[in-house]
């Protein structure tokens, strides 16, 4: 197979691409497959909730941790306590392993005070950390054919006054948001960006990009094109792989996949 061009946006590998094995396991795929770094979901398994073992693994496979994903989801409501706590917390696991973006998802309505307060909270808590702490974009959630409203104050972050923003395509996807003019608006704030597919069918699948109906290429050929100063972290489900063998092809192929379309044309071809 022909080396991938090289690209100077790193491309980290999300923990959560090989669940639901361990963060042990996603150091070990993300160096044999030749990632550039992690990202770090936070989950109820120790490791992950560890600055020591984060650093363990990080001098063990000689790879650095570029973003921490705070326990912000449904699955993690029991993780570290209140909202505000996920978040501080995350930031300090950020500062202490030398992650540079914490990525938290917006709030539930049901979240009273915490969902009322927390662009406030946000913007606060980045001012006086300077950790850049990216909301991720989520999506509408349907029931009998009409939007239960889930998130406050909504789950698109383009016009919310959030100073940092994660973008991810299975959600864009979800949400029938044009990933390529939604990146374009967002600017200097997108600090983040979740890479893998999706198709418009109401499930957050997580696809091989390529697989799916978002314009993943263009995207990244924009973010090559304008400098992209963020990082770009696969978020692939490998769930349905059978075994380590088809999600490390999976993960390669996303990886390759990244660095052909950030790959800066050639001397040659700018002359022409």
């Amino acid at each position: 197979m022909q080396e991938p061009a090289t690209t100077s946006i790193p491309i980290t590998l999300s923990s959560a691409s090989v669940y639901p094995l361990t963060v042990h396991d996603a150091f070990a795929v993300a160096k044999d497959v030749g990632y550039d770094g992690l990202e770090v979901l936070i989950t109820g398994n120790q490791a992950t909730q560890s600055a020591t073992a984060l650093l363990a693994l990080m001098d063990k496979y000689q790879l650095p941790i570029r973003a921490i994903h705070a326990p912000t989801l449904l699955l993690t409501q029991q993780v570290w306590g209140s909202a505000w706590a996920k978040i501080e917390r995350s930031v300090i696991l950020a500062q202490a392993v030398g992650a540079e973006v914490v990525v938290a998802h917006p709030p539930f309505r049901w979240q009273g005070n915490y969902a009322l307060e927390f662009a406030g909270g946000v913007q606060r808590l980045t001012d006086s950390t300077g950790m850049k702490i990216a909301v991720e974009n989520m999506y509408p959630w349907r029931a009998r054919g009409r939007e239960a409203k889930m998130y406050l104050p909504h789950w698109d972050p383009v016009p919310q006054s959030y100073p940092h923003v994660t973008w991810d395509f299975s959600h864009a996807a979800i949400a029938e948001m044009d990933s390529r003019k939604a990146v374009e608006q967002l600017g200097e704030r997108l600090a983040h960006l979740h890479l893998c597919d999706g198709l418009n069918n109401g499930k957050d699948e997580h696809l091989v990009p390529g697989r799916g109906t978002q314009p993943v290429a263009e995207t990244l050929q924009y973010l090559r094109d304008t400098d992209f100063g963020g990082v770009i972290a696969v978020e692939v489900s490998t769930r349905k792989a059978k075994g380590t063998g088809q999600k490390e092809q999976w993960l390669g192929e996303t990886l390759e996949y990244a660095r052909t379309h950030l790959a800066l044309p050639d001397t040659a071809d700018r002359t022409k």
